[in-house]
Parts: C-alpha cells; structure tokens; sequence
C-alpha cells in the first residue's frame, strides 16, 4: 500500500477518516484467504473470495485434476502477493471515489 501514499496525502483528516473506514469494510483479510485455501483450496473458494471468478472456476473444474498440486502452488503465490495486491487497488479506489466526491462538490 506505500503506492497509495502520496494519494493519502491530499486528503484531509475528514477524507483519511472516511478512506479507514471504507477500506476496513472492503479490504480482504489474508486470515480469511488461507482458511479458505487450506480448506476449500481444490475447489478456489480462496479465489472466488477475492473476487477472481475466471480463476476460481477454472480451479473448480481442474484443481482436482492436478492432484492437488495446482492448489497448492497457487495457495502459496496467493497468500503471498494477491491479498496486498488486491488490498491496494481496494485503497486506491477509494480514494479516487473520495477526490472525486471532494471535486464535485
């Protein structure tokens, strides 16, 4: 998220108060993904979590058919990069939609 920063800092407290909130309503827990992989992973509950549906649905169709390997690999590149990743574009978001909200009016 220190890509974001430099973002964060043309806001006002009000505005930086508004961003916490959204982002801990939106943001994806790393928790929440691994449970998901470690439980569910052959079946890509993890990546319907993040909101990665193409992937998701194709682990469902083929994750059992790589005995378990696929999942795996991708459990791990996963719980490394695609939650902060994902967590990132989520801030960015917001805050786009707050300077937005902030021009207009």
């Amino acid at each position: 998220m220190s890509q974001n920063i430099h973002l964060k800092q043309n806001l006002d407290q009000h505005q930086q108060a508004i961003l916490a909130s959204e982002f801990d309503k939106k943001k994806k827990s790393k928790g929440i993904t691994f449970l998901f992989w470690f439980f569910l992973g052959t079946f890509g509950a993890h990546r319907f979590y993040l909101g990665q549906t193409g992937y998701a649905v194709a682990m469902l169709l083929l994750g059992w058919a790589t005995f378990g390997i696929w999942p795996l690999i991708d459990g791990i590149v996963c719980l490394v990069s695609k939650v902060d990743k994902l967590n990132e574009e989520i801030e960015r978001d917001i805050i786009s939609q707050i300077s937005t909200i902030n021009k207009a009016g």
